[in-house]
């Protein structure tokens, strides 16, 4: 039982040179595509994450037939096991893990700083030791890069320093600064490779000065698409929100826009609104192993008691089979029992749901309907289904 893939537009093909074309605008909110050899991008687009070449819990095909056109891969869980070297003689990470659609990897910053021991990081780079044998391990710009290219990546994220929120200015704007030093590098060392991408990341905390001289010194190295990093990492969506729109002025019209580690739904359409094209986060899968659900009636959690006897499915709308062929009554009985199955179907429901949300945010800016298809979606979730929350 599979979903049905969601088709493309006839005259979205992929190209030889990697380029994006807005279609339509809606205030500061675009849709339109990333076009590159291994195919396109519908953007606004959300990328499910598959952390060590693999979106838990989901076959690759599924994946792709939720309408999802990228995946993640992360760097530094792929340069610690099974290593960069070994996946570039087996053919490269599209076909190790069988993806043969585009592939972003990010540089492997934020695990370093997040994940690793006695890390200790300097103007080169960063000196670590891996969180899985203690191993010793140095990341610098260029090998950033490198890893990235032997992986085979489609769009290759530059090597940053992000800081948690709230932080002293002063620490931003070092991390800021250093983030732009180590973009110099990870461009020189990508070189020139017209199919594929670099993008910059921009940093600086919740500073919005820091913010927009980190966008317009990355946009001056005129790089292929450019990120917004450090974000959701602590701080309220209020905060979050505010950065975008300091930032979103200074960075080129014609260049796509990358929200890392984001979100929640309502983090999405928020962050659509304001100018971003593209987003990852690791929420709708990691839920999902929990027994949480994102649905157009808001979240679920599948591990209360009403939905012991509850005979109807989570979404009978829903085109997703996970959502509509099972009833909650035995999906709260396989996350009680903590069976594989259970983890497996609820990930299938939150990354359809995903998928659909982005779908229905690419229609609403073609038709000029943004604001409406948000506060439809918005009343969905507070209005709720029998306990459902707001996303």
């Amino acid at each position: 039982m599979t979903a049905q893939p969601q088709a493309l537009q006839p005259e979205l093909a992929a190209t030889p040179e990697f380029t994006f074309d807005v279609a339509a605008r809606d205030g500061a909110a675009r849709t339109g595509a990333i076009s590159m050899p291994r195919g396109v991008i519908r953007t606004p687009a959300f990328m499910p994450v598959g952390t060590a070449a693999t979106v838990k819990g989901m076959y690759p095909e599924e994946v792709r037939a939720l309408g999802a056109d990228v995946v993640l891969g992360n760097t530094y869980h792929l340069m610690l096991r099974p290593g960069a070297e070994r996946v570039a003689r087996l053919g490269g990470l599209h076909r190790f893990m069988n993806w043969p659609h585009p592939i972003l990897t990010d540089s492997g910053g934020f695990q370093v700083m997040s994940l690793s021991q006695l890390r200790k990081l300097t103007e080169e780079g960063v000196t670590f030791r891996s969180h899985i044998d203690g191993s010793k391990h140095v990341l610098t710009p260029e090998r950033s890069v490198e890893i990235q290219n032997l992986l085979g990546s489609d769009i290759v994220m530059q090597l940053d320093e992000c800081v948690a929120l709230p932080c002293e200015e002063k620490v931003a704007e070092k991390a800021m600064r250093l983030s732009l030093r180590w973009a110099e590098r990870c461009k020189a060392a990508f070189g020139h490779h017209p199919g594929r991408a670099l993008f910059g990341i921009v940093q600086g905390g919740d500073v919005p000065r820091l913010r927009v001289e980190s966008a317009r010194e990355l946009a001056a190295m005129d790089l292929k698409g450019y990120a917004v990093g450090g974000l959701a990492v602590g701080e309220p969506q209020e905060v979050m929100l505010a950065m975008l729109e300091a930032v979103e002025p200074h960075l080129p019209q014609a260049k796509p826009r990358y929200l890392m580690g984001v979100g929640t739904p309502d983090d999405i359409v928020q962050a659509v609104a304001r100018g971003i094209d593209m987003f990852d986060c690791v929420m709708p899968t990691r839920a999902g192993r929990h027994g949480q659900i994102f649905t157009r009636f808001g979240r679920m959690n599948l591990k209360n008691a009403k939905f012991a006897e509850d005979p109807r499915p989570i979404d009978e709308r829903s085109s997703c089979p996970a959502a509509n062929g099972w009833s909650r009554a035995y999906l709260h009985h396989l996350v009680k029992a903590e069976e594989m199955l259970g983890k497996m179907l609820l990930t299938w429901v939150n990354l359809a749901y995903y998928q659909d949300l982005m779908a229905g945010l690419r229609a609403a800016i073609a038709d000029g309907r943004l604001a409406d298809f948000i506060a439809e979606t918005k009343a969905g979730w507070a209005r709720g289904e029998d306990g459902g929350a707001p996303a």
